[in-house]
């Protein structure tokens, strides 16, 4: 019998797990009191873990053609066929999908190839567009998430948006709760559309679909008329837009809300006067809460001074396992690499860093504007790696239209006519890191071994880059060397610019990897109001109707 510490990695919580295993692949799994996001407890996905050690339905070896090959192979013809159509139809047509279950590394690896030496950016992944990141973002400077798991036990008010929260993320509203009993925390529930009262709340208000971003928005305007708004905290830390009032003022008044979210104008202003005297307020929510109620959010927490510091933060959720690993690499269409964007100035530090034969020019293509650059013929070349549900329907259209596909994946599922399959690990499988929502980086250990010829996603990504001439920018040979060098990319030329920087992690060791503990990044992201932008200040984002 063995012990494994690693993560669940069934959604975005990251939760830690204790994994006992025994011979012929046995799992028994349950929670690590140990771990921060979770301390002990587990839902009923993460104990479903041990259904998933059965081998039954698994790509176990290379696909060519619909023929069993070695990996030798496999690789070089992929290398040859994306060597042939980079240098007939440009790096414009080579397209990459991944899934929002791979590790940190495999993240990293895949970006860097198809960004720095394919020299195309287009990247779908139904995780990877993110109206979170843009508003964070667009507000803070950065894509940086500032709430902490811990923040729920020191809010005074903790208003969550949408009940099914409660479904998608069990373990965090399991502390909700136990902080509801145990210290007086106060529940507060906004749900668009039917109402259950599934969640036990303290306040439970059902408001029309789509209305959130008004409500919120006429909170802050209250806050404004009432006089509590942190004013010092304007005019010190927050650039505020000279017709900011007067956009909240258009449409924002009780009487309009009211109309908009199907609510009295009673049960408004008692809403408003409760979350205006919070003096420690925790705002959760996810993706599908929306770009205005998001926006909304931030705007409140930024223009009351409830932002850091502790238990007074938005806390947003992540919409996929390893979504927040997969943003900070830059996996994504819309990023470089490391919270950088495609300006001059990033592109010159990321090509340096990497050695980048052919750098991507700017953001590339994902979703429906993808699938078209495939239907008229742009796209030549897909290789989408893991397995992911949303993606399904986008994959099976995109499969049709694509001359060259390849597809790594731990079981075939509906693939099986790519020219290329290569056997990926199943999540137990996987070794390498996860960013949890809250900035936690966790090690996701190896629980079994890799079964028959299945080989991680970044030795993949590795070797084809290698058998295409880049072995001296590729020379990984385990998940710390990708790491270590994802580690000193955020540290490159990083001077306060961003607050992702990993540089503490910059000399870790091989045993020290293995043996890697939970730790966040960005300490008290924002302390004393100092924020990543070219003045330091945040910003406040107009609402629209």
């Amino acid at each position: 019998m063995a012990i494994v510490r690693s993560l669940c990695g069934q959604c975005g919580a990251g939760c830690g797990i204790r994994a006992i295993t025994e011979d012929d692949r046995f799992l028994r799994v349950e929670g690590d009191r140990m771990h921060p996001a979770n301390g002990g407890r587990l839902c009923p996905r993460g104990h479903g873990l041990s259904a998933s050690a059965a081998l039954d339905g698994r790509l176990l070896h290379p696909m060519v053609g619909g023929r069993r090959a070695g990996w030798d192979k496999a690789i070089a013809h992929v290398a040859r066929r994306l060597s042939a159509i980079l240098t007939r139809h440009g790096p414009g047509s080579i397209a990459l999908h991944v899934s929002g279950g791979l590790v940190t590394e495999d993240y990293y690896v895949a970006n860097k190839l198809m960004k720095g030496f394919l020299g195309s950016a287009h990247i779908h992944g139904a995780w990877g567009e993110s109206v979170i990141a843009a508003v964070q973002s667009r507000a803070f400077g950065e894509d940086v998430m500032p709430a902490a798991v811990e923040d729920i036990e020191q809010a005074e008010t903790l208003l969550m948006l949408g009940e099914g929260l409660a479904q998608t993320h069990p373990v965090l509203i399991d502390r909700v709760q136990a902080a509801r009993s145990e210290l007086g925390l106060r529940l507060i529930i906004l749900t668009e559309g039917e109402g259950s009262d599934a969640v036990d709340a303290d306040l439970h208000l059902t408001i029309a679909p789509g209305s959130a971003g008004r409500l919120l928005t006429g909170l802050l305007l209250h806050c404004h008329d009432v006089g509590l708004v942190d004013q010092g905290f304007l005019d010190r830390h927050v650039a505020v837009p000279s017709d900011f009032w007067t956009a909240v003022r258009q449409g924002h008044d009780i009487w309009s809300v009211a109309r908009a979210c199907g609510l009295s104008p009673v049960a408004i202003r008692a809403f408003y006067e409760e979350m205006a005297a919070a003096n420690r307020l925790v705002s959760l929510f996810s993706e599908t809460a929306g770009a205005a109620a998001a926006t909304a959010i931030l705007n409140l927490h930024l223009a009351t001074g409830r932002i850091a510091r502790p238990g007074a933060a938005p806390f947003a959720l992540a919409a996929a396992a390893n979504g927040m690993g997969g943003r900070e690499v830059g996996c994504v269409a819309g990023d470089l690499a490391a919270h950088r964007d495609f300006s001059a100035d990033a592109r010159a530090d990321v090509a340096r860093f990497w050695g980048a034969r052919l750098l991507a020019e700017a953001p590339g293509l994902t979703g429906e504007a993808l699938l078209e650059a495939m239907y008229d013929g742009r796209i030549q070349a897909l290789w989408s790696i893991g397995s992911d549900a949303e993606a399904a329907p986008w994959l099976r259209q995109a499969r049709s239209s694509v001359p060259f596909l390849i597809a790594s994946r731990d079981r075939a599922d509906g693939m099986e006519d790519g020219d290329v399959l290569l056997p990926s690990p199943g999540w137990i499988e996987k070794d390498g890191t996860l960013t949890g929502p809250d900035r936690l980086v966790s090690r996701q250990r190896r629980i079994f071994s890799l079964p028959g010829e299945a080989k991680p996603d970044w030795w993949a990504v590795t070797k084809v880059a290698q058998a295409m001439g880049w072995g001296d920018a590729f020379h990984y040979e385990r998940p710390a060397d990708l790491y270590r060098e994802h580690v000193r990319l955020t540290a490159y030329r990083n001077e306060g610019a961003r607050l992702l920087n990993l540089k503490r992690h910059a000399p870790i060791s091989n045993p020290a990897y293995d043996e890697l503990t939970p730790w966040r990044w960005g300490e008290v992201p924002f302390d004393g109001g100092h924020f990543p932008t070219a003045d330091g200040r945040a910003r406040l984002i107009p609402p629209s109707l």
